[in-house]
């Protein structure tokens, strides 16, 4: 089949101001789009992706940027015309952006406005780009795009306000703008990365389904090979600004010819074996040994055998956790809502606990009402023969030097007027650990160089950091006060696969030096089963299913495991 051109990037070059000096980012990329095929933009955070897809939509920042070179031909089909798009001035590209090419941007809640309804964001959109439309019409085309990206109860979702909808339906707003006004091409800028398994995959059918009705081009761009693997025709790899593969997307999946490549698909965690590590992008550029060691089912039941002979570190019984959200005029509970109800389990000495589920089964609260940061409405959390619920603030202060957490997005949990060596130390300082300022330093250099970071880093802040980094220097900070339970609250997410596989190698490191226990918490199952020895499965506040990692995803009871198991990009 012969598709026709949409758009062609001839040797792009794209250059960012950096500490007054121009510092290129992009150098000479070229590829096209055509109709009625789905791209794969594929690389990790820094190698260009974004910069390519802003270079389109003609949004890189004025004063910071420059494209030195290239050219950027747009084949506007409805009027028969072909545009350079890196020569139109502002005016002229505002009749193309949002009306011939769109963009589907990475976080919804950022790309929509927060304080105006949903119904109202998409119609001035539609209304801009077509001035012989009604608002009557355009309000029911509005309501039919709501219908066909699957939203449920169009008109409240048209009134509501962006705050209301869960992360998938947010997204659904998003993709229902960027085809409001049917473009030629579509940016879809990682559509999925903060979405659950489940929700992913029914945004990428949708995606798919909507791409075939208008016969449509879509760059879709995202570091997750098992996303692209599933919904693109052909795949571009790119690494430092530059295009190192592309190809058919079974050709580069099942004969990557670049170790970058080679590198990324296997960074994934995979399904059917257990290695010791995860083979890292690096073990491919340096040529490392790329065939890591099995952990057997024989090793690993003997493993288990002497963990659990020993007595639980933490009981949990009958947790539950109940959020008021308004009461009436006399106290009495209007509207409430159970976020964990009857959660019951020990952890082990040793052992890493995988919690899974979707966002709002409770997986989160769990972890938090562990730690007493939020309170738990009934049931009991005993810590090492302590019972913590209604502890007081000294002895509990006392006990949170043994329970620390690493949170999901390291870059909040930071302070950036702090230096990072001064962030790792405050809890010792808290707890009293050491005797003064150089052996805390000491103390702190000595984890930064555990995680992987060097002691020159101790005076830099949070913002000189990569995402990885910032998620190592979390780890550091963690490890601080030498806890025996670590809470890892979706603590690699955000991170590219290749990045994530470093994190991960680096925590199972870390346990087996330290010997502390571990909560891993994650919408992801495929990680949740390489780190966990038992796995909990989570839906609307209940445990689903729960046993040894490994038996829970081959032999799944319930539906609903078997579904995240489904969802997962292969």
């Amino acid at each position: 089949m012969s598709f026709e051109k949409i758009i062609e990037i001839s040797n792009l070059k794209v250059s960012f101001l950096r500490d007054k000096t121009w510092s290129e980012v992009v150098h000479g990329v070229d590829f096209e789009v055509r109709k009625g095929e789905i791209v794969g933009l594929v690389g990790e955070s820094g190698s260009g992706k974004s910069v390519t897809s802003l270079s389109i939509m003609g949004l890189l920042p004025e004063k910071y940027s420059k494209i030195n070179s290239g050219n950027i031909s747009f084949y506007d089909q409805k009027e028969d015309k072909t545009y350079n798009l890196i020569d139109l001035n502002e005016k002229k590209y505002q009749k193309i952006r949002g009306n011939r090419i769109s963009m589907i941007f990475q976080e919804p809640m950022s790309a929509l406005n927060p304080i105006q309804k949903c119904g109202k964001q998409v119609l001035e959109t539609i209304l801009l780009h077509n001035k012989n439309i009604s608002k009557k019409e355009a309000k029911q085309k509005v309501l039919t795009l709501f219908k066909e990206v699957l939203l449920p109860d169009v008109e409240r979702i048209y009134n509501s306000y962006p705050h209301s909808l869960s992360g998938g339906q947010k997204q659904r707003v998003i993709i229902a703008m960027a085809l409001s006004c049917n473009p030629s091409l579509l940016i879809a800028d990682e559509p999925t990365t903060a979405l659950d398994v489940t929700v992913q995959k029914t945004i990428l059918e949708l995606l798919k389904t909507l791409q075939a009705k208008y016969n449509m081009g879509i760059l879709f761009i995202t570091h997750d090979l098992g996303v692209i693997k599933q919904i693109a025709q052909r795949v571009i790899v790119l690494y430092k600004g530059e295009i190192v593969e592309q190809g058919k997307t079974e050709d580069v999946f099942f004969s990557p010819k670049n170790p970058y490549t080679k590198g990324l698909i296997a960074s994934l965690p995979p399904m059917d074996n257990r290695p010791e590590r995860l083979i890292t992008v690096s073990d491919f550029l340096e040529n490392k040994n790329t065939n890591p060691k099995l952990i057997s089912s024989e090793q690993r039941k003997e493993m288990h055998e002497k963990m659990y002979s020993l007595s639980p570190i933490l009981k949990v019984r009958g947790l539950k956790v109940q959020y008021i959200i308004s009461k009436t005029i006399l106290g009495k509970i209007k509207k409430d809502v159970i976020a964990v109800n009857d959660v019951s389990f020990d952890l082990f000495k040793g052992e890493t606990l995988g919690l899974v589920g979707e966002s709002g089964c409770g997986k989160t609260t769990v972890g938090r009402a562990i730690l007493q940061l939020i309170l738990s409405t009934s049931g009991s959390v005993e810590f090492e023969g302590v019972l913590l619920n209604n502890l007081n603030k000294k002895p509990l202060r006392k006990i949170r030097k043994d329970i620390q957490i690493i949170f999901q997005d390291p870059f909040s949990s930071l302070n950036p007027r702090l230096k990072i060596g001064e962030a790792i130390m405050e809890p010792m300082i808290v707890h009293n650990l050491y005797n003064n300022y150089k052996e805390r330093k000491e103390k702190a250099i000595s984890l930064l160089e555990k995680v992987g970071l060097e002691s020159s880093h101790f005076n830099r802040y949070p913002h000189q950091f990569s995402g990885g980094q910032r998620q190592r220097i979390g780890i550091a900070r963690a490890l601080a006060l030498e806890p025996k339970l670590i809470i890892c609250d979706e603590s690699v997410s955000a991170l590219d696969v290749s990045v994530q596989a470093q994190v991960l190698n680096l925590i199972n490191d870390l346990k087996k030096e330290f010997n502390f226990s571990c909560i891993f918490i994650s919408h992801n199952l495929s990680v949740v089963k390489y780190m966990s020895d038992r796995m909990i499965v989570m839906q609307k506040g209940l445990i689903l299913e729960q046993g040894e990692a490994d038996e829970v995803y081959l032999h799944p009871k319930m539906a609903y495991t078997k579904k995240l198991i489904e969802a997962i990009p292969h």
